[in-house]
């Protein structure tokens, strides 16, 4: 049974690489009348700070857990298991994840990422709400766990492509909803086994409404714009005008939009934005194995030997590097990737202190948590080196502020301690991209993934609620909601 919430049920609609440029001009151009009336009757911030790497998995985990990747545990789409020596892939690129295995990445996606990878010692807000006699939903999204089991229903073609079982129980909230894998409507349709598209999402949102059956929170995510900008680049008006379309008949169910509001609390975001790519392969891909040839580096289709040194695992825009042999110091990879001046951010653990070099600066930025130095959202540091490298600046009140990458020191503090072993993270320029052996690239489109604020500043929108966000970031959203909901 549903538990009823005396408070507006909160609806958070996370669409999947939504940029706040391109939503602003289709408002302005009357592609997206439903975002429309939602902005002029709520709050709006153009740059909420998204989790680092700018990965979906990563996020939403960031999203669900209110905590950076250092808590929550998942490094990436994309990383690589210390412990048991062995790549873990959430879904990249077909030709990476059929190299890799397409049974173990379904596997890890469909079961791993939720009830293995995910840290069991940070809750979910599905699971704090259960704890509070409230019920959450989730629509779409691969990251769900909540305090509830249920039975995944595994389509015959992916039992037999991926070898997966038939009977798989994972823990979701009370109403979850993932594509063909779980559905709320008994005869619903899904063109794509692993998740719902824009009109799955909003099916599925419209049959809870109708039946009176909204929880405290739902949670629905459209994934599908995130593929269209891939290959469209990040102004595709077209692609925010089709989910707006969506969104309009999910306000259409009630008497009048007017209604929606008064009803409910609606939250509107992106996940991640994305940086442009050009036409010239030279200039855009970062291929790691010619940096790094001299290393013995693992063959993805190849389980680890003993003899090789580096694991490469590409998020993109960003990359883990993983130094195998304990012979080589972690500074002589990073002297060989200083030399490449599309790598801006080269970052490491030393001695329990996070270092920062460069391939656009010279120097070295020393700095790790709590110390004399705050940052703007009232975290504390202890710093010595250029601040320049990751272009900080102290304002008035001796206060650190970011610029290029918003805040940056707790985002690349939460990469270099989301899980075991010895590796280096760095990041691309803007325009450029990470590549590795089959790794999928984006010549003339757009991608994401690292650290700078145009994949890091998301839209945020709320309505429903006197309500306004006095420093954005994505890290503190489940404290809003639990707040709201209470």
């Amino acid at each position: 049974m549903i538990s009823q919430n005396k408070k507006k049920p909160i609806i958070l609609i996370n669409i999947d690489s939504l940029v706040s440029d391109p939503l602003q001009i289709a408002i302005q151009t009357g592609r997206a009348p439903a975002l429309h009336f939602l902005m002029e009757n709520g709050y709006f911030t153009p740059d909420m700070v998204s989790s680092y790497p700018t990965m979906s998995v990563t996020i939403d985990s960031t999203l669900l857990t209110g905590t950076y990747p250092d808590q929550h545990g998942i490094p990436g789409l994309n990383w690589f298991d210390f412990k048991h020596r062995k790549m873990i892939n959430y879904g990249t690129g077909v030709r990476e994840v059929f190299r890799m295995g397409f049974s173990q990445a379904a596997h890890n996606m469909v079961y791993q990422l939720n009830n293995v990878d995910l840290n069991q010692s940070v809750s979910t807000i599905y699971e704090e709400l259960d704890h509070q006699g409230l019920s959450g939903a989730s629509i779409n999204s691969f990251v769900y766990r909540g305090p509830k089991k249920h039975d995944l229903n595994i389509p015959y073609l992916l039992r037999r492509t991926a070898n997966l079982s038939d009977h798989l129980t994972t823990n979701a909230p009370e109403l979850f909803s993932l594509g063909s894998l779980s559905s709320f409507r008994k005869f619903s349709f899904n063109p794509q086994i692993l998740s719902g598209n824009r009109k799955f999402t909003s099916r599925e949102l419209r049959y809870l409404i109708k039946r009176n059956l909204l929880p405290a929170f739902t949670l629905g995510v459209i994934q599908e714009t995130d593929l269209r900008v891939h290959f469209k680049g990040p102004y595709d008006l077209r692609g925010i005008a089709k989910v707006d379309k969506e969104i309009q008949k999910v306000l259409n169910v009630y008497k009048s939009w007017e209604d929606a509001i008064n009803q409910n609390i609606w939250i509107i975001i992106g996940d991640n934005g994305h940086s442009r790519t050009g036409w010239s392969y030279n200039q855009i891909i970062i291929d790691l194995r010619k940096i790094l040839s001299g290393f013995k580096i693992n063959k993805i289709n190849t389980p680890v030997e003993n003899d090789d040194q580096i694991v490469l695992s590409v998020n993109q825009r960003m990359a883990y590097i993983y130094i195998l042999d304990e012979r080589i110091p972690l500074r002589d990879i990073a002297g060989s990737l200083v030399k490449d001046p599309r790598i801006d951010v080269i970052a490491w653990q030393e001695d329990e202190k996070n270092i920062i070099q460069s391939g656009t600066k010279s120097g070295e930025l020393i700095y790790q948590p709590g110390g004399d130095l705050t940052d703007l959202y009232g975290q504390s540091w202890t710093i010595r080196g250029d601040l320049s490298l990751l272009n900080i600046k102290k304002n008035e009140h001796n206060q650190l502020e970011y610029d290029d990458f918003p805040d940056a020191l707790a985002r690349i503090h939460g990469a270099l301690h989301s899980h075991e072993g010895r590796y280096i993270v760095v990041n691309a320029k803007p325009g450029s991209e990470f590549k590795a052996q089959s790794t999928p690239f984006h010549i003339a489109g757009a991608c994401h993934g690292s650290l700078h604020k145009q994949e890091s500043l998301i839209p945020f929108l709320i309505t429903g609620v006197d309500e306004e966000v006095k420093l954005p970031r994505l890290v503190e959203l489940k404290d809003l909601i639990l707040r709201l909901a209470k």
